[in-house]
């Protein structure tokens, strides 16, 4: 069905995988009007897990990252603004204002800000050497640094921290990770099963430096020769990678008025609390029908497929966002698949199918015998019953569960 206008263009505010899914959607579902893409980067619009994983690895081509050949904007007629910024939203005049005071008008708006990256209070935070991963210059940055062998402190061992951390090793630099919780993915995974991280990666080398914080970056010249921690000991380096999480990029959306809580605050159909106005991606709170309330999802399969519900959403269909959250990893010989969501205090028992000292293995994460999240480590084609599992929200059967005789499908 073709949808034409005549008034003002759908605006989508952030180039990024987002908003240049939602750019496809839009066309695909027979959309004919003006599309303005805009984004205060450079580049066109890219993937985010090739940062950190296989062009960071320097296995994958840089241009592997782009969502779409350079061509296919314009061939789409798509008008893309890059390396400008949105500076606000009238929303009561339904316009967009530029950084050089450009007024866009707009029929509908969607916002996929992303988020940014938290910076390190410390002193020394500024000098040469000091690196954070969100961007594909980033990127860039640390991928001639890992070739180059030098010295890595890596600090906050989360998803971040860790898939750079394996990078670096596997370019032979020397690492250490610094973190301030007991384990690495502690509050992501669990006591179980963010040790078999912990173990992994010292298996590979990777040294760890647990219960600690950061008190200073310490350097000469203005480049970086360490960190100093909390106790006042050293750790050398000649690079430092900060990845202690990232702050929503709400700032927009909360001076227009829009309701904002940890992201931006949406309904199923990625509406937010303003007319004509949709959130999708990294900066959205949407409140998920199957799990009865609203999350902010920092993962690339969001993006992939949030931005698209939300397309269509402006479009007028009728949409109602219920996949289930999924994300993956690979560090050295481990690869992962996660499904669902559970939050730190809200499971009260981890179940293992198989045997992780194996290396292959799904883990479970039950409240009340409900499967709210597995993840399934070098065991393949599970994913779509780990999430009918976690989207019936009945009771399971442990025993049944945790046998690798029984199908997932029929537990």
């Amino acid at each position: 069905m073709s949808t034409t206008s005549t008034g003002s263009p759908y605006v989508i505010v952030g180039a990024s995988l987002a908003g240049a899914k939602a750019a496809e959607t839009l066309r695909a579902e027979g959309y004919a009007g003006r599309i303005v893409l805009i984004g205060d980067e450079g580049e066109y619009p890219y993937e985010r897990p090739p940062l950190s994983k296989g062009y960071l690895l320097g296995k994958n081509p840089r241009d592997d990252a782009y969502v779409h050949e350079e061509s296919w904007y314009a061939d789409h007629d798509v008008e893309l603004r890059l390396g400008r910024t949105v500076t606000a939203i009238d929303v009561a005049a339904s316009a967009v204002v530029l950084d050089d005071g450009e007024r866009i008008d707009y029929t509908k708006l969607l916002l996929t800000t992303g988020a940014t990256p938290r910076r390190l209070p410390v002193p020394g935070a500024d000098l040469e050497g000091v690196r954070y991963l969100r961007r594909l210059a980033d990127s860039d940055r640390l991928l001639a640094d890992f070739r180059a062998g030098r010295r890595v402190v890596v600090i906050g061992g989360g998803w971040i921290g860790l898939e750079t951390t394996a990078a670096a090793r596997e370019h032979g630099c020397p690492v250490t990770v610094v973190e301030a919780a007991p384990l690495p993915l502690l509050r992501v995974l669990g006591d179980e099963v963010a040790r078999i991280f912990l173990d992994l990666h010292t298996a590979h080398g990777v040294e760890f430096r647990l219960h600690a914080d950061v008190a200073e970056i310490v350097g000469a010249g203005g480049k970086v020769t360490g960190v100093r921690l909390g106790d006042g000991t050293e750790v050398a380096a000649d690079v430092v990678v900060v990845g202690i999480g990232v702050t929503p990029n709400t700032a927009l959306a909360e001076a227009a008025g829009l309701t904002v809580d940890n992201g931006i605050r949406t309904d199923a159909a990625l509406r937010t609390s303003a007319a004509d106005v949709y959130a999708a991606g990294d900066v959205a709170n949407a409140l998920h029908p199957v799990l009865g309330r609203g999350i902010r999802v920092e993962h690339w399969a969001n993006a992939l497929n949030q931005a698209p519900a939300a397309a269509r959403s402006m479009l007028g269909r009728d949409v109602s966002y219920d996949r289930i959250p999924y994300f993956f990893t690979d560090q050295y010989e481990l690869g992962m698949e996660y499904t669902g969501y559970a939050e730190p205090g809200e499971y009260d028992r981890v179940l293992f199918r198989g045997d992780p000292a194996g290396g292959e293995f799904i883990a479970f994460w039950l409240a009340e015998g409900r499967v709210l999240a597995g993840m399934n480590v070098n065991v393949w084609d599970v994913t779509d019953a780990i999430g009918q599992l976690v989207r019936s929200g009945r009771a399971v059967d442990p025993d049944r569960l945790a046998d690798q005789g029984i199908p997932l499908d029929r537990v």
